[in-house]
């Protein structure tokens, strides 16, 4: 009986506490009228402008404004935009050395992966990695070009060569420069050593100084065997050393661009750049297309 009292009249007083603590909240609620949701919604909002012209003041004065320091600032010229060496790529003219770093030319292979025949080319050693001298490159990729454009101007066939990844539409863009060929593609062994076999089928041509093609001259050139290439262009000689070493059987001239890690002396002339950076490939790619433009358009001015 005493704890059954205890706890009732506990429970009495439990219950009537909440009761009076809500009946005071809602009594405050009642008495503050500045608490009011639907008042507060109102005043909240966004009150329109008195005058309508206030939105067009401000769009003068914003105009004003922006005639006023349009001339503020300075203006970077030249500046180095890699995506155009592909669709407009310098001259010959336009080699520097500014040019050649921008377009990582200079970074060569790990010291331990060095060929000591290219101790000639390289400038020193960062962390772990060779540095090419860009003065050498710039020397070596311009004597290139007096080479390519020589060629050119007396009517030679030249071969631009890149089998590796990337190197498809530089290739193809050099060869349009220069009128030749192109190969994007692995080099069959024997098409030069062998061409009556491997391209005897394919179709030659007789054309005049103009380039234009001469009739008639059909039964001749069926007996004749497949055309040589007068100079080759390889952007990659590690992956093309069959193709390097049957130029050399004939006697052919080639150019390569030559990193830390390769042999200079598969190539006749040597271009010691970064081979393995598709921003360099596409430099001396589009350079050396540029000669042969310029040497083709001489002939055909001479010609004309």
């Amino acid at each position: 009986m005493i704890l059954r009292s205890t706890a009732l009249r506990q429970g009495r007083r439990a219950v009537a506490r909440p009761t009076r603590c809500l009946h005071s909240s809602a009594t405050c609620l009642q008495q503050n009228p500045s608490l009011d949701p639907t008042s507060y919604s109102f005043s909240s909002r966004i009150q329109p402008p008195v005058d309508g012209n206030q939105v067009a003041r401000d769009y003068q004065a914003f105009k004003h404004h922006q005639e006023v320091t349009n001339r503020i600032g300075s203006v970077v010229s030249p500046k180095y935009q890699p995506h155009t060496q592909l669709t407009q790529p310098p001259s010959p003219d336009d080699i520097s050395l500014e040019l050649l770093l921008a377009s990582q030319s200079h970074l060569g292979h790990s010291t331990s992966l060095w060929n000591p025949a290219n101790a000639r080319y390289i400038f020193g050693v960062r962390q772990g990695v060779h540095i090419i001298s860009l003065d050498q490159t710039a020397s070596h990729l311009r004597r290139a070009c007096a080479v390519v454009r020589g060629v050119a101007q007396r009517g030679g066939l030249i071969l631009f060569v890149g089998t590796r990844e990337g190197q498809e539409r530089i290739v193809v863009k050099a060869a349009q420069l220069a009128g030749g060929c192109h190969l994007f593609d692995r080099w069959i062994p024997g098409s030069i050593t062998n061409g009556a076999q491997i391209l005897g089928r394919c179709r030659t041509k007789v054309v005049d100084e103009n380039d234009k093609e001469i009739k008639g001259f059909e039964e001749q050139l069926e007996a004749k065997g497949a055309l040589k290439p007068d100079l080759v262009v390889c952007l990659n000689p590690l992956e093309n050393y069959v193709l390097l070493h049957e130029c050399g059987l004939n006697n052919i001239p080639t150019i390569g661009v030559i990193d830390t890690d390769a042999n200079p002396t598969w190539v006749t002339y040597p271009i010691p750049a970064n081979d393995d950076s598709l921003r360099c490939i596409n430099l001396i790619g589009g350079v050396l297309g540029r000669a042969a433009e310029a040497g083709m358009k001489s002939r055909l001015g001479q010609a004309s």
